[in-house]
């Protein structure tokens, strides 16, 4: 499901524009990514570079606030307060969806994905990956139980794995093949902390592998740190 949000008159904040090296052509792919740590600047940068667009397709894939969660509710606020008011927002992750369908009205409206990182969380939610983790070790012997209780979960885990991988593969044939002007933000979780737990050292390496997969079929990418930005393809 696609939910357009609109969103009232508000500019993007100084210093302004990146210029884009290459002029993107209609009817031809070119795909950027974006990549940077926690409040490294990335989606300032990623919004810098389409800031000249007359329009803008903004997915948003994070969760909504539903009041449980003050911080990300104020970091949702904060986007979009900084989304000037001519970009259309769709809140959604059907990312590929997004990128293979191209209505003849929006074949030249550049795409902004916010973020990969959320994309991914969001799918491993929908696949019951974090359930099935969560419940790795609750029936039978030992770290995945044993019996019937040990087999069921190990297929549940199986089928969770399995539908991940094709959600993955059908963003990255839609990324691979769409002829839109498409920005990506994702997280660079290989610089980190080494996750203290199972779920998310499952997360950083699904994650890690997706950014590779999206950045060999990519025109540019580039990398924030401390707020700077660096093209490195």
């Amino acid at each position: 499901m696609i939910r357009v949000v609109r969103v009232g008159p508000r500019p993007l904040p100084a210093p302004g524009p990146i210029p884009l090296p290459g002029r993107p052509q209609r009817g031809k792919p070119f795909r950027v990514l974006v990549l940077g740590g926690a409040r490294s600047g990335k989606s300032v940068t990623a919004e810098r570079l389409l800031a000249q667009r007359d329009q803008v397709d903004y997915v948003a894939c994070g969760p909504a606030a539903d009041g449980t969660d003050p911080s990300w509710a104020e970091r949702l606020r904060v986007h979009r307060d900084r989304r000037p008011a001519h970009w259309t927002t769709l809140e959604t992750l059907d990312v590929a969806g997004v990128l293979a369908e191209i209505p003849p009205t929006r074949q030249a409206v550049p795409v902004l994905v916010d973020c990969l990182s959320t994309w991914l969380a969001g799918v491993m939610d929908d696949c019951g990956v974090w359930a099935e983790a969560a419940g790795t070790g609750a029936a039978g012997t030992g770290a995945a139980g044993t019996g019937a209780a040990g087999t069921g979960a190990a297929a549940a885990r199986t089928r969770a794995d399995k539908e991940v991988a094709s959600r993955v593969d059908e963003l990255f044939d839609a990324w691979r093949s769409t002829r839109r002007h498409v920005v990506a933000v994702s997280n660079e979780v290989g610089s980190g902390v080494v996750p203290a737990t199972v779920s998310g050292g499952r997360f950083r390496d699904e994650l890690g592998v997706l950014n590779a997969r999206i950045a060999a079929e990519c025109e540019q990418v580039w990398l924030c740190v401390a707020g700077i930005a660096r093209r490195i393809r």
